[in-house]
């Protein structure tokens, strides 16, 4: 098995610069470059003789300003428009990057630009920003080239990554409220208890009278959070970051988490909805785009984005290797819906199998987009609930004790 040499980094910086023009005239701007003597060299060639050039400083903090998996999906249907219109390739990226807003993206499409133009190949080029381009991406890409049908199999890449950045929009939108309703639950019940139950428990020092068993519960609880809340709170940040360090180091750790969403009700079936809607969509471009369905299978895994349903797709993988019928192997796992095998079945018989498996990502990501927006609707009432139940339940224990005082003056 060959192994892919990795493309050299063009690491491109912007430059300021002033000088003089043909006529005269003191001009000035910025330009970007791989080095001084290139910004120097081009600027010569525009008839600039330069009196003043230095490096621009990068800003310490770039919140915001860096390049997002939606920035190199707009990138990427940019460069299938420019290809269809007749735009050649290196052309494309130049203007892409000179049309680009981001400092970060424009660095990286010149970077680009300037090495395809020295005749690497794009493939080449992008397998050097593993940051930005998968193996997928870059697979795709190699296979456009070494087939004549770049502009095809390009339009075929901005299609899978503006429907996977769409999903993935969706996923962590789903995510998204049950987090917010136990944090805003969390937060109002902290305040509570530190703020709000301390007032009372000055009030009701003067009584003299037992209280009711659910007051004095919650003044424990209370006088606990007062005490201890340091103590709380770093334990709740060290928990995060300690159960963050592990799922990033641990392969177990992830394996196990992802087996735990999947029994979450209601999020898991958006996430078994999605995991089946990347499976199809990955499967079907890299089909369509010529690589080998043994090979496709290896980059939809890798797609999937949860263990259970990756360990099947290789399991699938190993039997078609064997011989079988994707659409069998499919059945033996008992990970996929029956429909998503038939409607696979059908696709091998009719010979196209990656329009089929186009169709079963549209029904589905449709069915994620349905879900979510269910799940919305269903958590908005659930968030007034449950802030309901947490504030009303406090409130009610610090009033006990004026409603039996009332009724045993009267």
């Amino acid at each position: 098995m060959a192994v892919k040499k990795k493309a050299k980094v063009t690491v491109v910086d912007t430059f300021q610069w002033k000088g003089i023009n043909r006529k005269g005239g003191k001009v000035s701007g910025e330009l970007q470059g791989v080095s001084l003597v290139d910004v120097k060299a081009e600027l010569r060639k525009q008839g600039v003789n330069v009196t003043r050039i230095n490096k621009k400083a990068k800003p310490l903090f770039s919140f915001g300003n860096t390049v997002s998996a939606m920035d190199i999906a707009i990138v990427s249907r940019q460069i299938a428009t420019m290809l269809g219109a007749g735009v050649a390739l290196v052309q494309s990226l130049q203007l892409i990057a000179k049309s680009s807003e981001k400092a970060p993206l424009r660095e990286l499409m010149t970077a680009i630009a300037s090495e395809v133009s020295t005749g690497t190949p794009l493939s080449k080029t992008l397998r050097g920003y593993p940051k930005y381009f998968d193996d997928l991406y870059c697979d795709l890409v190699d296979a456009g080239e070494e087939s004549g049908s770049l502009e095809t199999i390009y339009d075929r890449i901005s299609i899978y990554k503006e429907k996977s950045e769409a999903l993935k929009s969706k996923i962590k939108k789903a995510m998204f409220y049950p987090a917010a309703v136990l944090s805003v639950a969390f937060v109002v019940t902290m305040l509570l208890l530190l703020f709000v139950i301390p007032q009372f428990q000055d009030i009701f020092a003067g009584f003299g009278a037992e209280l009711p068993a659910f007051t004095l519960f919650v003044l424990a609880i209370s006088d606990a959070v007062q005490a201890y809340w340091y103590i709380i709170l770093a334990a709740i940040v060290a928990a995060v970051m300690l159960f963050k360090r592990a799922h990033l180091k641990s392969q177990k750790v992830r394996d196990n988490t992802d087996k735990f969403v999947l029994k979450i009700p209601v999020i898991s079936t958006i996430l078994d909805k999605a995991a089946v809607a990347r499976f199809a969509r990955t499967l079907s471009t890299t089909f369509a785009a010529g690589i080998p369905l043994v090979d496709a299978l290896i980059s939809a895994a890798g797609a999937s984005g949860n263990y259970v349903y990756r360990s099947a797709i290789f399991n699938i993988r190993t039997e078609v290797m064997a011989g079988m019928q994707i659409n069998i192997a499919m059945k033996t796992t008992g990970a996929f819906p029956d429909m998503v095998s038939q409607m696979v079945m059908i696709g091998e018989e009719s010979g196209d199998l990656d329009g089929m498996l186009s169709k079963v990502a549209d029904i589905y990501e449709q069915q994620v987009d349905d879900a979510v927006d269910a799940l919305t609707s269903l958590l908005e009432p659930m968030i007034m609930v449950v802030l309901g139940i947490v504030v009303g339940g406090l409130i009610v224990a610090m009033y006990l004790p004026i409603f039996q005082l009332g009724s045993v003056i009267g």
